[in-house]
Order: structure tokens, then sequence, then C-alpha cells
């Protein structure tokens, strides 16, 4: 949203260096990082895995275009609908970091921040063929089933809850005859470690409070024209697509295709924004204990 900035949290950071910000989705991050930016001469760099497509403006509540022009906001909505992993971000923010060597790089995606802080395992690029069985298999048998054909390595590590990450694994192992928890040993140097950033925030919000904001910005998106957003991709819809897993995206497309009302829609995105949010609150807890917590509000 435009207008007065929320106040960063604590003492601004040193203007020279970059500046990490994560927070689960509806936690007012973006609004944060663009305060900053706007004191410090910052650019804003997103690292949201899905507000990178460019057919979700709305409903991935990527920045207004009144607040992409106060400063530069990169890497949001420059992608079309084809493949794009964490390998190909941190690509292109190792090159930004040449033209803006202090931004804010701000987002919910734990796993981007993972691999830009502590590097990220040079596994080979999984063929279209082990890609769409793995995808065929997930459908038909369900995570578990590629689950119990994982190496004990990354069984035991990986989050039993998230089936992208599970056929991830799967297909690595299939491919390459490695397990992913192996791949991970051999991680290269990080991009940006915690030692060369200015702060590393991670936002902590109380799940209540958190979850009236989710429930407020969900009718908010349906106003600003959500359902139009997924009306324009119906005819090409694909559930397994990465772009496809917008949150509350699948759930309008079943109002849009006539197996529920909107209202049950919209109640049903809702729930799912608040179970995404509680992994996400669960990743960061574990995940970044290196980070500097914010409780909010």
């Amino acid at each position: 949203m435009s207008g007065a900035q929320p106040p960063w949290p604590g003492p601004d950071p040193d203007p020279a260096r970059p500046v990490l910000l994560a927070g689960p989705t509806a936690s007012g991050k973006s609004a944060l990082a663009l305060g900053l930016a706007l004191r410090q001469g910052r650019a804003v760099v997103n690292a949201d895995a899905l507000q990178v497509y460019g057919m979700w403006r709305v409903l991935t509540a990527r920045p207004s275009r009144a607040e992409t022009r106060q400063v530069p906001h990169l890497l949001y909505g420059h992608v079309g609908r084809g493949d794009y992993s964490v390998g190909h971000w941190l690509r292109e923010v190792a090159a930004l970091l040449r033209d803006h060597p202090n931004p804010v790089i701000v987002g919910g995606t734990g796993l981007y921040f993972n691999a830009l802080t502590r590097g990220l395992a040079p596994i080979p690029p999984v063929p279209a063929a082990v890609r769409d069985r793995a995808t065929a298999r997930l459908r038909a048998e369900g995570p578990g089933a590629l689950l119990a054909e994982l190496d004990a390595a990354t069984a035991a590590q990986i989050d039993r809850a998230n089936p992208a990450r599970i056929q991830r694994a799967w297909e690595v192992l299939s491919a390459t005859g490695r397990g992913l928890a192996d791949w991970q040993a051999d991680t290269p140097a990080p991009l940006l470690p915690l030692s060369a950033v200015a702060a590393a925030l991670v936002l902590r919000p109380d799940p209540e409070w958190l979850g009236a904001r989710i429930d407020s910005r969900f009718d908010t998106m349906l106003a600003q024209g959500a359902l139009e957003e997924v009306r324009a991709v119906l005819a090409d819809w694909d559930p397994a697509a990465p772009w496809a897993r917008a949150i509350g995206a699948p759930e309008l497309v079943a109002h849009l295709q006539g197996h529920m009302s909107l209202s049950q829609a919209r109640d049903a995105a809702i729930r799912a924004t608040r179970q995404y949010a509680k992994r996400q609150r669960t990743w960061f807890r574990n995940r970044m204990a290196g980070w500097q917590g914010v409780t909010l509000p």
C-alpha cells in the first residue's frame, strides 16, 4: 500500500550493505522494505517465488505501480509460465548486486534466503521426462509414495508436509542417482553470508493478528480483481505448474469451473493462506536461527 511507511524495527542499518527481510505472507514486510529503501537509497529485490510471475499482481500482493515508481523494484513479475527455480533467482540476484550493491531483499520464500546465505548445491537440471513422471505419480499415488523411495538421509530432513519438496527430491534422486542431501553436502560458498549483510531480520507476527490481516487482505484482493486475474489464465490452467501454486488460485479456479460458490472459494483460499503462513513461520523458526527475530504487532 502507498502512504506513510511503517518505522523500521530498530536503528537503521549500514546503508552501504545489503539488508535481508523475511516474513510470512501478509506480515507487512513489503511496506517495511519500501520505507527503508526510500530513506537509504536502496533498490528492493523480490525473494518470493510466486511474485516473480507476471500474471499474478493482485493475487500475490505484489507492490503497487505507485510503489514501484518510488524506488527500483527488481525481480517482480518478470517471468511468464516457464520453469523458474531457486537457481534462476540466485543467478539473477548475483547479477543485480553489481549495479545495486545495497538492496533490501524481501520475501517469504525461505528456500531463496537459504540459498542466498548458505549456498546452493550444484544439482544438474532434471530432464522433463523425469519431472513429468514425478508429476503423474504425485497426482495418482500422493506424496507418500515418492517419499518412501527417497534415500534415508534426504527423507530424514525433508519437509514432509510439502509435496513440492518431496517431488523435487524424488526427481533429483531419479535423474542423478544421488540423494538431495548428498548434493547439498557439496554446496559451495554462499553469495551473501549473514556476515556480509547489514541486517537479516525475520518478522514473527502473532498468529491471531496475522490471521486477521490475511482475511482482510484476501477480501481486498477480490475487490481489486483477483478473480479476473485467475479468469485470464483459466484456459491454460495446469495445477502442477509452478506458477499455478499462487495461494488462492486453485480455489478461485474451482469457483470459475462451477465446483464451488465464490463465498466457498473465498473461505477455502483464506484457510489455504493461513496454512501457508503457518508453514512459513515453521520454516523461519527452524532454519533461520541466526536471523534477528522481530515480534509483531
